[in-house]
Formats: structure tokens, C-alpha cells, sequence
């Protein structure tokens, strides 16, 4: 775990990469300038001369952070892998934005609930890789043994099983209703047997949202909790075409109906395109 401050810096980093990406700056020479940016009293200029010289090195960016693993989370270091990978269509600057909102969440007094959940709907909405990016979430040091063990059960049973059960039967709200239920039947009280790891509003939404959709949950989790949206890729609408280009454009298709009706009423006169019979025009 890191200061706050390091987080803070962190988001900066991702962001103002993120522009300079997207302004076309080359990634060496936006990481140096941003070095000078962030706060000297943190770690980050370090790890940013690293991330430069593995850059100049290898050409990538998730190799270095991967060394850097006591600054850098394995989960930061798998987006980065992803983004990078060659053919693959999960862009760097979706990559940078997902990281950047991550830290700023971190800075801010991130819970375990809102990072796992963050995180698990990263690997939703890009289609990422679940097993390795569920790997990745669980050797963080946020989360305790308990944590660990669940979120690496949650990757063998993704797809066979729904989030929001998984969520609901480690919940407070599933014991309390076991318990009432017990009452009424005149049974003694249900003990949980296994670590709870969300609370009571957590276990509610889920069990409102069993069988649906996960990206339903993932949504009431942030309307209701205040949990971090994950940041979406950003559709480039298409140019909107200028009157003048569509009269041109009509003009072409015109000429290409009289030439097919000339075609089908005997043929085409060629003798209109030979250059010998346009008039010659000036003091040629």
C-alpha cells in the first residue's frame, strides 16, 4: 500500500499521458516531461525513469512495471500488458483512463468492495482475459487472505455461475435473512461459517439483481454506493458531409445515369471524350 500522495501523483501521471497519447506526443518523450511534473518528494520520478529506459530498451511499458511491482499493482501491470498486446483492440488510452480513475479512487480511501468491483468490470466491459486479470486483482495488497481466496474462487466459477450470487451468500444480508428465518421456525440463530466480506447494502443490490445482467449491478453499485464508473470507450462519430461535397457528389451520379442510359439506347459516344475535338482556347 501506498501514500496518498502517490496515488495522487499516479492519476496525474495516467491522465496527462493519456492527452499526450492522444495529442500524438511519442510515449519517451511525454513520460520525461511529465517526470518533472509530479512531486519530487514521491516515488513516481523514479519509476518513471524506469518505465523511460525499458521503453528504449524493449518498446514496452507493462515489462517495466512488472519490475516495479512493489510501486506499481499487478492489475495496473496487466491493463498496461493488455493495451500493448499486438492485434488485440483494448486501446492504451482506455488503458491510461481506467488507471487513472483507479488512483484517484485509492487517493481518495478505496474499500476493497469498490476496487474488486471496479475491477471486475473492467474485465466485463473490454471482454479482457478473467482468469490471468482475476490473478491480477487478487495479489493485491489491499486485499487480506480471505479476499484472496475468494476472488481466485470467483475466477473458477465466472460464467457458471452469476456475480451477484456470489456476492449475496457473502454478505451480511444473506445471514440475516437465514437468521430470520431460523427465528420463525423457532431455530436457533444461524452463525456464519465462512468470512463476510460485504455488508448489508452490498448483499441487498446483489440479491436484487440476481439473474440480470451484471453490468445492472455494476450500475446500482455506483448509483447507490458511490462506487467508480468504469471508464468507456469513446465513440468517433462520423464526419457530417458539407452541401457542397453532396452536390459533387450528385453531379457524379448523374453523369453515371446519362452514360448507362446511352449505353442501353445503342452504345456511348466516345468521340465527345477525344481531346482532338475540344476547341483550343488562348494564344496556343
Amino acid at each position: 500500500m501506498l501514500d496518498r500522495e502517490e496515488y495522487v501523483e499516479q492519476a496525474h501521471l495516467f491522465r496527462i499521458f493519456g492527452e499526450r497519447v492522444r495529442e500524438g506526443v511519442a510515449a519517451q518523450e511525454a513520460l520525461a516531461a511529465i517526470a518533472q511534473e509530479v512531486l519530487a518528494t514521491t516515488k513516481l520520478p523514479m519509476a518513471i525513469e524506469y518505465l523511460v529506459g525499458e521503453l528504449k530498451l524493449v518498446g514496452t511499458l507493462a515489462t517495466a512495471m512488472a519490475r516495479l511491482s512493489h510501486y506499481f499493482t499487478a492489475f495496473q501491470t496487466f491493463i498496461v500488458g493488455e493495451a500493448e498486446e499486438e492485434g488485440g483492440r483494448f486501446d492504451m488510452r482506455l488503458a491510461l483512463a481506467i488507471l487513472e480513475r483507479e488512483a484517484a479512487y485509492r487517493a481518495a480511501a478505496a474499500t476493497p468492495q469498490g476496487i474488486f468491483f471496479y475491477r471486475f468490470e473492467c474485465l466485463s466491459r473490454n471482454r479482457l482475459d478473467y482468469a490471468r486479470g482475476l490473478e491480477a486483482v487478487a495479489r493485491d495488497d489491499l486485499f487480506d487472505a480471505a479476499w484472496k481466496e475468494w476472488i481466485r474462487t470467483v475466477g473458477r466459477q465466472v460464467g457458471l455461475v452469476d456475480l451477484a450470487d456470489l456476492v449475496f451468500v457473502r454478505s451480511e444480508e444473506y445471514w440475516r435473512l437465514g437468521s430470520r428465518q431460523a427465528e420463525r421456525a423457532g431455530e436457533a440463530a444461524v452463525v456464519p461459517d465462512r468470512t463476510i466480506l460485504f455488508g448489508a447494502s452490498e448483499g441487498r443490490i446483489a440479491r436484487a439483481n440476481r439473474g440480470k445482467d451484471p453490468l445492472f449491478f455494476f450500475a446500482a453499485l455506483q448509483r447507490q454506493l458511490g462506487y467508480p464508473e468504469v471508464p468507456r470507450p469513446v465513440r468517433v462519430a462520423p464526419a457530417t458531409e458539407t452541401p457542397a461535397l453532396l452536390a459533387r457528389r450528385l453531379e457524379r451520379l448523374e453523369a453515371r445515369v446519362k452514360l448507362l442510359e446511352e449505353e442501353g439506347r445503342g452504345g456511348i459516344d466516345l468521340t465527345r471524350f477525344d481531346p482532338k475535338n475540344f476547341p483550343l482556347t488562348g494564344d496556343t
